[in-house]
């Protein structure tokens, strides 16, 4: 009995090459099929921004081209590049609909926990997209095994070799687009998109394969020199709970609340003090003050928050400017998780979006049980364009009312988030003069709506330490500012205001003002005498500044938990010997800069570095 054999047919190598273009195009426009987002819509982006048709069109060629290399066939080659790069598309899909993120190249690493995702998720999946993924990718197999390719025309390449060679040449030039034309930030950001801060609707304006390509060098963590896991699991033992005093904490981060109004050149008096909550405060006798040295100047929040709950630092994540928020991809220790364990109700509150850097997701992963943002919110009050700081008050008092254990609370507010223009809170709003001489225009404008803020900052800090000073429960409250302002191009405002933080490099009197902010930590009677505060002051042993990333270690050891976690314990003890770390500078106990340390010094920074990043890529959290 005869066998039927299929007819074959073989493509030349100019037909073989006009192939893998048309069929690069028809993967393309597969794979954006399968984005979340309207095809129409994105179309019509890409046709008034053609070079977006090639971005994205090029990753998936040179992927064809080295697989038809391989196979020695450009369908079969092709079948393969389909089946994967729309797989990936869809996989975009479904997790942006189910946690309003994206697809990055690191969540490669994270396959092992897609199982336990499929299960914890109602994932509705795009059937349409997947059969008509499922249909090219086997029409293309059949083509394949119909038409194949001339042989390579030189004789020595004809062979495995050649096959090899052109697999290899293939994926170099990827690799090579990828760290020099995907990567490139200024590229990425020149592009027109629906929102610029909201990561999935950058990647469905720009295309997912470009999108997916260009995050291949962003958000990094770089591996430390002389890492060992096994050192490393060897640090995380000694975990104990239940120690602390059963006080309430609050914490407030308050968005670019500053003190710059406390220098010579501002003139305001005890009726006019922008900060007059803030400095009666400090006089408290229970109260404990100072700054933290944040991450980033005039912007980073999201990062000043990683670092305070955390106890890890954001610029030691790695050698380019990253966003800790979304480095985060699992489970970390954090403040929620100390506390937690202790069995206090515990949340995070932010009046904004909450996609804007991740925080949905990432506060799940540093353990808060509860948390809400803008769209969860009842009737949120506006001044401008934000959520105000008085209705962010109402409803930490709402929550530490509610709670029937003690309150782990942390919210992020966001009423004096820049800019700070003439309009910020609407066209007849009138702001009183800083009373500053000589100031520009320009910068008069952007220091009177700023301070603006600023008294609505302390407004909400007064109404705060009235409310706890009130309640009989044992409160611990913490009020700190996230970064400086923006005052302006090349910092302005702070050169006109003749402000430390404007000095050059080397001339400055701090090295650190310009990422200095003030915090305060104040108690309230019933807490005081909880913790036997004097006592409590006494053995922290807090200088004026710390990196804000100690700010979280101290609120742990105020509260008698300084040796519940093994990591953060380590963290006191490196506050102690270093009280401010930024960018190799650092500041001893007893105020002096450096940026030479020694033997003893280098290997306990270098064990934060090697210890933040086990937690980062390996710890398993439950």
């Amino acid at each position: 009995m005869k066998h039927l054999a299929l007819p074959l047919r073989r493509l030349s190598l100019p037909l073989s090459l006009l192939a893998a273009v048309l069929l690069t195009g028809g993967v393309t426009l597969l794979a954006l099929w399968c984005q979340p987002n309207s095809f129409r819509v994105l179309i019509s982006g890409f046709l008034r921004q053609p070079l977006l048709i090639v971005l994205n069109a090029l990753p998936v060629g040179l992927l064809i081209l080295a697989a038809a290399a391989l196979f020695r066939n450009v369908f079969l080659g092709a079948a393969l590049v389909n089946f994967l790069v729309c797989a990936l598309s869809i996989a975009n899909r479904v997790k942006i609909e189910v946690r309003d993120e994206p697809v990055f190249p690191r969540d490669f690493a994270l396959l092992k926990e897609v199982g336990s995702a499929l299960e914890s998720y109602d994932i509705r999946f795009p059937l349409p997209q997947i059969g008509a993924v499922v249909l090219v990718t086997a029409v293309l197999a059949v083509l394949g095994l119909l038409f194949r390719s001339e042989p390579f025309p030189l004789e020595r390449l004809r062979g495995w070799l050649g096959s090899l060679l052109g697999f290899a040449a293939s994926l170099a030039v990827l690799a090579g687009l990828i760290l020099t034309v995907c990567a490139s930030k200024d590229l990425y950001q020149s592009f027109k998109v629906s929102n610029a801060e909201y990561v999935p609707a950058v990647f469905n304006d720009l295309g997912f394969p470009y999108a997916f390509c260009h995050h291949f060098t962003t958000y990094l963590v770089d591996r430390p020199e002389g890492f060992s896991r096994a050192m490393a699991e060897s640090w995380e033992t000694g975990d104990k709970s239940g120690q602390g005093k059963p006080v309430s904490v609050v914490m407030v981060m308050n968005e670019a609340f500053s003190d710059i109004t406390d220098a010579d050149v501002f003139r305001y008096t005890e009726e006019n003090d922008p900060l007059a909550n803030l400095h009666a405060l400090r006089e408290d006798p229970h109260a404990l003050s100072g700054h933290v040295a944040v991450p980033g100047f005039a912007g980073g929040t999201a990062n000043t928050e990683f670092d305070v709950l955390t106890g890890m630092q954001t610029n030691a994540l790695s050698a380019s400017t990253t966003s800790a928020m979304r480095v985060v991809n699992r489970n970390l220790d954090s403040l929620f998780r100390v506390f937690g364990n202790d069995g206090y109700e515990t949340s995070f509150y932010h009046p904004g979006d909450n996609w804007f850097y991740n925080r949905e997701n990432v506060y799940r992963w540093f353990g808060a049980e509860e948390t809400r943002f803008v769209g969860d919110m009842e009737s949120p009050e506006y001044k401008g364009r934000w959520v105000t700081d008085g209705y962010a008050a109402g409803l930490i008092e709402e929550a530490f009312e509610a709670a029937e254990a003690p309150l782990f609370h942390f919210t992020t507010t966001i009423q004096n988030h820049m800019s700070y223009t003439a309009d910020k809170y609407g066209p007849d709003y009138e702001f009183p003069p800083t009373g500053v001489p000589g100031l520009s225009e320009e910068v008069e404008a952007l220091l009177s709506v700023y301070v603006e803020g600023v008294r609505d900052a302390d407004a909400m800090l007064g109404r705060l330490w009235k409310y706890f000073d009130g309640r009989s429960e044992p409160v611990v409250l913490v009020y700190f500012g996230d970064h400086l302002p923006y005052l302006g191009n090349d910092m302005l405002g702070y050169k006109e205001l003749g402000l430390d933080a404007a000095a050059p490099e080397g001339e400055q009197r701090d090295p650190f003002s310009p990422y200095k902010t003030p915090y305060v930590i104040w108690a309230n009677e019933a807490a005081a005498e909880a913790l036997d505060w004097d006592r409590a002051v006494e053995a922290l042993d807090l200088p004026e500044s710390i990196s804000a990333c100690f700010l979280g270690t101290a609120v742990l050891e105020l509260t008698g938990r300084g040796n519940e976690s093994p990591w953060f314990f380590f963290l006191s003890e490196l506050r102690r010997e270093l009280p401010v770390v930024q960018s190799g500078l650092c500041q001893l106990f007893d105020g002096s800069v450096t940026d030479e340390l020694t033997v003893e010094q280098r290997e306990l920074v270098q064990q934060w570095r090697r210890w933040s990043y086990y937690k980062l890529q390996y710890k398993e959290v439950p």
